[in-house]
């Protein structure tokens, strides 16, 4: 056992291993890999090893495409992973599945899958054992495959080793040393390793060992069972695909001569974890099962029969039931914790041999060069909030992803698991005038009130998916706000303090606009990354010389936290201190052509455009409330951002109203704002701009600023671009049907080419039309270009346009 290593991994299963041997092939050599028992001991061993490729999000999609890649390459090595490349059939047995697969079928095109759509007979003629009542359709993928799970960590492992990974097996962790705020030394009961990094990937482990360092990892190990039959299929010249009947809540592939068959059942049986303790996962559970559970797994027996009969006649050779880790959202949880150094890659939700190739290489590039190339968002550690430190609600979320794994996901869906969590100051006024409410990272928020859906109207309603859980009082708070003004809660909006002597300097060090500006401007900037990437988007005010207040999307915060405590670590900023304040503030918003008109009769503050310019803040009183006041808008119209202190923050929402009723003002939610944005072009981090997008290309180069004195992260690569010209830009596209309403990631085409993926959109209701925006290849981004959108089964003609669409001077926003 060595007493240093550069990188120490604990966890010999085939997360660890991908890690492991992805590190190697990048050249690190100084890399120790430990296990408690033997490799493949702990949930590796008893997946179900099927590698379906095609997600919903576009990284993870990638990533699968690429261990695809891998495992092809390794079955031609000397340690062969047992890779069968054997295709994969989804069917589809109701109509609203039927449309879900063919909206997939739309995904696959951005990517190059070869997805293909079968009728019920070609789906039978591909799987014989196939009884298609039922069926209404299917999708085929010839590339999705199965393999080996323990075979293939170990193919990871011998390559790994031939790489220089040293791997100790039979060696268990004591415990992990942190100081300064990063790692510094794993404790084993074989000895101690001084290291600089530490990788997590204890799988069902995972969170046991992140509390050695004070670090939650919200996952819930879940009981998860299939079954293996005897041999009853004949000897073959091609081998079956593997299937999914996700209306009968099942899978199966070939094993041997046999099927092996299991699925994700309604009523599910948490493992270890309980609301009122973190899992305690047994010391000696190594290379173990969990007794059978037939009466749980009767719902999934009975319809396996369904879809292939001779399911009900057939001998079974064993029924695996093994704990497998799953999120509560069921996405992988990847990435550097706040403590520095300290990685984690667990959370495989039982489709972790999919993306463990992926997996592996964005760990290992993220772990060497400080930051992944590819936008990971939807799987990185930081996106789960506070709330999640609680056992409770972590085991009430993760049990509800798990019971609906398989459930269509509508546009707007809602979870309903452990709500109300966080509660706005005017959470029971919106409760008494029929406010529909979604939740947020685990904020209640008002999406719209269905007591102004009689005001709205109902013919817009979007055809398809769009459709569902619409409301008319959408329409009619986005017309209100733009004929009158909206009275909006914002008080989920995550807001960061900076402050300290050096808070100035290391925000101008990590903002690419100049954000050090006079005490009372508010800066619009991003953050960017190393390769011009934007990690943050959000504004910046200055409160005092040393003193500025952040304000960034309601899920954005702990991220944005981390990420500026990282690099304000890197920096060696000692006197800058960053706390996340959120819970501090109560905000509303008052947008609209009266906003100012409202707002000057509850404060003696001159509200006039000379005096409270746009881009501006102040602290002034409205009413009986002290406030902090910014001009500022997300609506595309005049209005101000208003900060209370939480405990003012009833009686503020009661004024406003109060003054703003007999104008005409409306209480407005979540849904109008992002219609009334879509019209001006304002963009969303996480979707229309990622650290994969660069300022330039998304229409932002305005709030960059080159020049700086002592330049800005990220500063050489944006001007690089900038110089040599983008390849692409983000494009608003008006769409020539109105009610064809795009829901993300559809394909645009130009001449029957798929040129590009729809980022987000919606239907712009002043400027009566469907709006898409996506990037384009800088040939097809001028405005008047044609394209079309693919919409389910239908491609929907549509121009580029020049944006914003509505107000394009602006003159409403900076109205005097």
């Amino acid at each position: 056992m060595p007493t240093s290593a550069r990188i120490v991994i604990i966890g010999g299963g085939v997360a660890g291993a991908s890690i492991a041997y992805h590190l190697a092939e990048a050249g690190e050599k100084d890399v120790v890999l430990l296990d408690r028992n033997e490799l493949t001991s702990g949930s590796t061993f008893h997946s179900a090893g099927l590698v379906g490729q095609l997600r919903s999000d576009p990284t993870l999609t990638r990533m699968n495409m690429y261990s695809v890649e891998l495992y092809r390459k390794l079955q031609q090595g000397d340690h062969p992973p047992s890779w069968v490349e054997s295709g994969g059939i989804r069917l589809a047995s109701s109509p609203a599945r039927l449309e879900e697969i063919r909206r997939q079928m739309s995904w696959a095109s951005t990517f190059g899958l070869p997805l293909e759509e079968l009728s019920p007979t070609q789906a039978q003629e591909l799987f014989p054992l196939m009884d298609t009542a039922g069926v209404l359709g299917a999708v085929y993928l010839p590339t999705d495959g199965y393999l080996d799970p323990s075979q293939l960590c170990y193919s990871l492992a011998a390559g790994a080793r031939a790489g220089g990974v040293r791997i100790f097996t039979h060696t268990r962790v004591l415990g992990v040393v942190a100081e300064g705020g990063r790692v510094r030394k794993v404790r084993t009961d074989r000895g101690d390793i001084e290291c600089e990094v530490v990788v997590n990937c204890g799988g069902i482990y995972a969170a046991e060992i992140a509390r050695m360092v004070g670090v939650r990892v919200p996952i819930v190990p879940m009981s998860h069972q299939y079954v293996v039959t005897e041999a009853f299929l004949p000897v073959a010249e091609k081998v079956l695909p593997s299937v999914r009947d996700p209306d009968l809540l099942v899978y199966y592939r070939p094993e041997g001569r046999g099927l092996l068959m299991g699925g994700y059942e309604r009523h599910s049986e948490p493992w270890t974890a309980t609301a009122n303790s973190y899992d305690a996962v047994p010391a000696d559970f190594n290379a173990k099962l969990l007794p059978e559970n037939w009466s749980r797994f009767e719902e999934i027996t009975l319809n396996s029969a369904i879809r292939v009969p001779q399911m009900a006649d057939v001998g079974l050779r064993k029924i695996i039931n093994g704990p497998e880790a799953f999120t509560p959202d069921n996405e992988f949880c990847l990435g550097e914790s706040e403590v520095g150094g300290f990685f984690v890659a667990a959370g495989f939700c039982a489709h972790g041999i999919a993306g463990a190739g992926g997996v592996g290489a964005l760990m290992s590039e993220w772990i060497l060069q400080g930051e992944p190339s590819m936008d990971v968002w939807h799987m990185d550690i930081r996106r789960f909030g506070k709330q999640y430190r609680s056992p409770a609600f972590t085991l009430a979320r993760t049990v509800e992803n798990y019971e609906t794994y398989y459930d269509i996901k509508y546009p707007n869906h809602e979870l309903t698991a452990g709500r109300p969590l966080r509660t706005s100051p005017a959470y029971s006024w919106h409760q008494a005038h029929g406010a529909f409410f979604g939740e947020k990272s685990g904020w209640e928020r008002v999406n719209y009130y269905e007591s102004n859906a009689a005001r709205g109207d109902e013919s817009l309603r979007p055809r398809g998916w769009a459709g569902q859980n619409w409301s008319p009082a959408v329409g009619a708070e986005h017309v209100q706000t733009r004929a009158v003004a909206g009275l909006f809660d914002e008080s989920s909006f995550a807001k960061l303090s900076v402050t300290g002597e050096g808070a100035a300097a290391f925000l101008e060090w990590v903002c690419a606009n100049k954000v050090a500006r006079a005490v009372g401007r508010v800066t619009y900037t991003q953050a960017l990354n190393a390769r011009g990437g934007i990690e943050c988007d959000f504004t910046v005010t200055r409160v005092s010389p040393e003193a500025f207040f952040i304000v960034t999307g309601t899920a954005f915060g702990n991220h944005d936290l981390s990420w500026l405590r990282k690099q304000a670590a890197a920096r060696g900023a000692s006197d800058v201190e960053i706390s996340d304040i959120t819970g501090q503030y109560a905000t509303f918003a008052l947008w609209g052509p009266k906003s100012r008109e409202i707002l000057q009769t509850l404060t003696p503050t001159d509200l006039g455009i000379d005096a409270f310019p746009f881009m501006s803040a102040q602290e002034i009183t409205v009413g009986n409330v002290p406030v902090r006041a910014l001009r500022v808008t997300f609506a595309g119209e005049m209005g101000w951002e208003l900060y209370a202190s939480s405990e003012y923050g009833a009686g503020l929402w009661a004024i406003l109203w109060e003054a703003g009723e007999p104008q005409g003002v409306i209480a407005a939610g979540y849904r109008a704002i992002d219609s009334l944005r879509l019209e001006k072009g304002y963009r969303i981090w996480s979707t229309d701009i990622t650290p994969e997008t660069n300022p330039f290309e998304a229409g932002l180069g305005f709030a960059v600023k080159l020049d700086k004195p002592g330049g800005f992260l990220g500063r050489d690569a944006v001007a690089a671009v900038k110089a040599a010209g983008v390849a692409r830009k983000l494009c608003c596209i008006r769409l020539s049907d109105p009610l064809s309403v795009v829901l993300g990631s559809e394909p645009v085409r130009v001449a029957d080419e798929v040129v590009g993926r729809v980022t987000s959109g919606g239907y712009g209701y002043s400027v009566e039309a469907s709006i898409a925006y996506a990037y384009l290849p800088v040939a097809f981004a001028e405005p008047g270009t044609s394209v079309e959108i693919g919409i389910f089964s239908l491609w929907v003609s549509g121009e580029v346009s020049s944006e914003p669409l509505f107000d394009p001077n602006g003159s409403r926003i900076t109205a005097s």
